[in-house]
This record gives structure tokens, sequence and C-alpha cells, in this order.
């Protein structure tokens, strides 16, 4: 039996940080895969890198297998010391992903811990592997995170065929949204990932929250902010104006002299939760259209009584 070095497969130092391990498998598994890579090899190197990756990224696989020592070169014949696997227990399942059967070095080392205890035979091995986690994204309206709601959502699910290849299929679910929920949390549906291996356990679906466009309000976590449009006598004199609001309209008191870009804070009237979001009112001072003949009299009065210069500010 050959010695498989895992770290040189993914072409990753010892010391590699769990991220790190995952980035490489990506890349890797992204260039072998058979599917789209032209080299001649790339089967079986695609099945070296799920292999590679089972180990690596699992810590107690990890560390059962850097207690062999680093004295080993890959391609060497090897022989793992007697009760190397005590302390470990390797019960958890696999996922690598379509990566078909595993070395002999594997089996050697990790085998035993996806043996059927009811079934098992002597000379056979059942594997039982974990589904693939499915990642996508649901859209959902501002107002399904502010009321809660549930949505039909229908995804094209990878799964391994028969032939180990990857295929697509249909899967329609129906998606709990939950109340206050925010863009980029996600949704886990437990077990509603790729199919297992044996008597292995499902992957889950997670789904990565996406809002819609809305209307009249920007979105920032929980905070909601929305452009005010006010006439020129309510920002001048002050005025108590509707404001509009996911949870119904409110009542706001604009204060005297306020200009455009002016924000007003209306505390919890965001997206809700145990700390609920505020709403940001900004103004803007919106002039009337100079249209009419008595529209047009009415500004001219104004500029020859008022006496306003905009940019005394700026010296001129």
């Amino acid at each position: 039996m050959e010695y498989k070095d895992y770290y040189k497969i993914l072409g990753l130092e010892k010391s590699a940080s769990q991220d790190q391990i995952k980035r490489a498998y990506r890349k890797l598994s992204r260039k072998y895969h058979p599917d789209v890579s032209k080299e001649q090899d790339a089967e079986q190197k695609f099945k070296e890198v799920g292999e590679a990756y089972e180990v690596l990224k699992d810590p107690e696989k990890r560390a059962a297998y850097d207690q062999l020592g680093s004295g080993w070169r890959a391609g060497e014949t090897f022989r793992p010391p007697p009760d190397w696997q005590d302390g470990f227990s390797f019960g958890g399942g696999f996922d690598a992903g379509d990566a078909g059967g595993f070395s002999d070095f594997f089996e050697e080392l990790f085998g035993s811990g996806f043996k059927s205890s009811s079934n098992f035979r002597p000379g056979q091995t059942t594997l039982h592997r974990r589904g693939e986690d499915v990642h996508a994204r649901i859209n959902i309206d501002l107002e399904d995170s502010f009321h809660g709601a549930s949505r039909t959502l229908t995804l094209t699910i990878p799964e391994a065929g028969a032939d180990g290849r990857l295929q697509m299929r249909k899967k329609t679910l129906q998606v709990g949204i939950p109340k206050g929920i925010t863009e980029g949390q996600q949704i886990r549906l437990k077990g509603q990932g790729g199919p297992p291996l044996g008597n292995g356990q499902p992957g889950n679906l997670y789904l990565e929250v996406v809002f819609r466009r809305h209307p009249h309000y920007q979105i920032d976590g929980k905070d909601l902010y929305l452009n005010l449009p006010v006439a020129p006598w309510e920002a001048a004199l002050g005025a108590k104006v509707k404001v509009p609001t996911p949870g119904g309209a409110v009542d706001l008191q604009i204060p005297a002299g306020v200009s455009s870009g002016k924000k007003l804070r209306l505390k919890g009237r965001g997206l809700p939760g145990n700390s609920a979001g505020d709403l940001y009112v900004v103004l803007q001072v919106a002039l009337p259209p100079a249209e009419s003949r008595k529209a047009k009299e009415l500004y001219r009065k104004m500029e020859r009584e008022l006496a306003f210069n905009p940019r005394a500010a700026l010296g001129v």
C-alpha cells in the first residue's frame, strides 16, 4: 500500500489553516472535474483531491493522519503502526462530493469508521456518506422579512448519478421566511441537500437571503432608509406629516428650518427582531412646479421680498 501525502496533493504546507484547505479543494476540484477538465488524468486527480480534502477538512481525521509522522514520502510502501487509531472514532461519515471511490490507503486508515455494524461480514466494507450540503439564493421582498412569510421555491439540485457523474434534478420546497431575517443571512433546510450514500444522512440546503429592490426603502441590515419629499413651507415652518412604514403610516413632526438631506429617526420602525432596526427618514425639499401664471407670480414675489441667496456661504 502506497503512502498518500494529502497536503502535497492539495499543494499545501502541513501548517495550512482550515480555510486554506477549503480554498485549495474548491480550486482543484473545479480544475480537475471530469466534466470540464481536458487533462488526461483529470478523473484520477479529481478523486485524489476529494480524498485529501475528506481527511484534512475533518479535524479528527487530520489529527490522526498527522500522528503518522512526517517521515513518509508519497508513493512509499506504507503500513500503519499498531493501535494508531486509539483515541479517534471517525464516526461522522464523509461528504467530499463527487469524488468516487477512495484509495486503499484511505480505506486502511479510515474505512473501519464506515463499516455497517449490523451487516458487516469479513471482507465486506459498506461506506456511508453524508450527502452534499447545497447552497442557493432566495430572493424575498422586504415585506416577507417584516411580517414573516412562506414561499414556494423550485431549485435545480446537483447529485451523483449511477455512473458517479453529476446530474441535475428539480426540487420544489415550501420555505418559511423568518420574521426579521436580514440580507446575507442563511435559512437552513435540514436534510434537503444532496442524497446520502448507504445509511448516511442527507445533506442540508442553505438558502442565502437576497432582498429584491424596494420602490421606497433602502435596506441596511435591520435599518431602513426612506427619502421623504416635503414642501418648502413644511421645511421652513415645520409640520406634522404622514410617513409610510412597513407596518403602516405614522405621524412625523418636521422641525422648522430643515433643509434637504436632514435625517430623522423613527426608532424601532425598521426590520423586527430582539433588537429592532430603525427607519431613517431623509428629507428632500420638493419645489412646486412653476407651470401656471399664478405659480410664476408667487416665485417672483418670493424673489423680490425674501432677498434669499442660497450661495451666500460660498462667498458669491
